[in-house]
């Protein structure tokens, strides 16, 4: 995977801490003006570490994809839903999910890795929802606004896409 780009904002108003988050593919350190260039080397390099560690914790494999599809099928859906597999994949650049109700087959974006799990969960109960239903008519979104946070995930993923400035997927509406 690489490097990843790393921007330092040095501030004259903090102090002491060190803090660093992830803006899409970089990620953000911030720190002290007064620290030294050695300083400030060490602290990125510390905390880019973190935030990859903290990143690979929360990423999950296909199996829990699939374990978690079907617990939300269960919580959600009447267990109706079952998909055959559940998948991560790295291909699909305009869309959040996508399911094959032929083969029974839901493939997520890699892009969602690192949203919080709510965000996940509702993909996850949209191509659910479309081994109910094919299209994205009224039955549709009564499945999917079974799930409780359904309208929170949406405004998520519409604010994601208008930061990084990305069109929203079609069917998010």
């Amino acid at each position: 995977m690489g490097q990843p780009e790393v921007e330092v904002r040095r501030s004259k108003r903090r102090r002491r801490t060190v803090s660093a988050y992830r803006d899409g593919d970089r990620i953000v350190v911030l720190i002290p003006a007064t620290l030294t260039r050695r300083e400030e080397a060490e602290w990125v390099e510390t905390m880019v570490e973190r935030i990859e560690r903290s990143e690979q914790r929360r990423q999950l494999s296909d199996d829990d994809l699939r374990e978690r599809a079907w617990r939300l099928s269960n919580d959600y859906l009447g267990g109706l839903a079952v998909p055959e597999s559940v998948r991560w994949v790295d291909n699909q650049n305009s869309r959040w999910g996508s399911c094959t109700p032929g083969d029974r087959s839901i493939r997520l974006s890699v892009r969602l890795q690192g949203m919080p799990g709510w965000v996940i969960d509702y993909v996850l109960v949209h191509e659910l929802a479309h081994l109910l239903e094919a299209g994205h008519d009224v039955a549709f979104w009564g499945w999917v606004d079974r799930y409780p946070q359904a309208d929170k995930a949406k405004g998520y993923l519409e604010g994601w896409s208008a930061a990084v400035k990305m069109e929203p997927p079609p069917g998010t509406d």
